[in-house]
């Protein structure tokens, strides 16, 4: 009986700063999260990458698609917390290590970067197997298509499901997209709003196109550089879903 579900594909960047949102959130509200999968690569199945992606989008997307059947399995064997813990090792090597922002986007996806973390996080080494297993692409597009059906098709990730077991379903909504990782207090608040918003039937979007580049190593953004705001537009939902 989870409080939250929240929909991820590893290689999204605002993926991975709500999901450090919502650890907080959770930590300090004692919310049961459970973590399930939307595939950015199955997603954009149909779509012509070199016209409408910028460049090394493709690879990224499919090292994504290669990391989900890893935690599939993960999830199958070892159970929600585990892909909890490997989810947030990942997480910091690709987006926050000091080397992030040189790391090639299909090489995120390979065992070489992969397999240390599973020994990290406790988990068997031999587990890198499931990156090329193809079977369980149905059951990534299925949960994939769960998450769209909370939201319609024109978002990407992350995908967040409020309250699911409640009697009137909960509800469910693509974001926020947020650039950096509030503070405790910040943390919490923005929760409270952000929900109360979704719960209004009649709320559909709230957005502004002029935003600060994502506060992550893997963008070249420093510590100097946090809260500049420019007019950067790499997050738009066409690129990022």
């Amino acid at each position: 009986m989870a409080d939250l579900r929240f929909y991820l594909d590893p290689v999204c960047p605002f993926a991975w700063m709500t999901s450090r949102w919502v650890r907080t959130v959770a930590a300090h509200s004692d919310y049961d999260v459970e973590w399930r999968f939307i595939s950015l690569r199955l997603l954009n199945a149909h779509v012509d990458y070199d016209a409408q992606f910028p460049a090394d989008y493709e690879a990224g997307h499919t090292a994504g698609l290669r990391v989900l059947r890893l935690l599939h399995r993960v999830r199958d064997e070892h159970g929600n917390d585990a892909v909890e813990r490997l989810h947030a090792a990942y997480g910091r090597r690709i987006f926050e290590a000091d080397d992030s922002a040189d790391l090639d986007a299909g090489f995120r996806g390979t065992a070489p970067l992969v397999g240390p973390l599973l020994e990290e996080v406790g988990l068997p080494a031999w587990l890198v197997e499931a990156l090329d297993d193809t079977a369980r692409d149905a059951a990534l597009q299925a949960e994939t298509d769960e998450a769209l059906a909370l939201t319609g098709k024109d978002v990407g990730t992350p995908i967040l499901h409020v309250e699911p077991d409640a009697a009137d379903g909960g509800v469910g909504f693509f974001g926020p997209v947020i650039s950096r990782v509030p503070d405790d207090e910040q943390a919490v608040a923005l929760w409270d709003h952000v929900v109360g918003l979704a719960r209004f039937g009649g709320f559909a979007e709230l957005k502004r196109s002029l935003r600060e580049r994502p506060q992550l190593a893997s963008f070249g953004v420093t510590t100097a550089e946090v809260g500049a705001t420019d007019d950067w537009h790499g997050g738009s939902r066409r690129q990022h879903r």
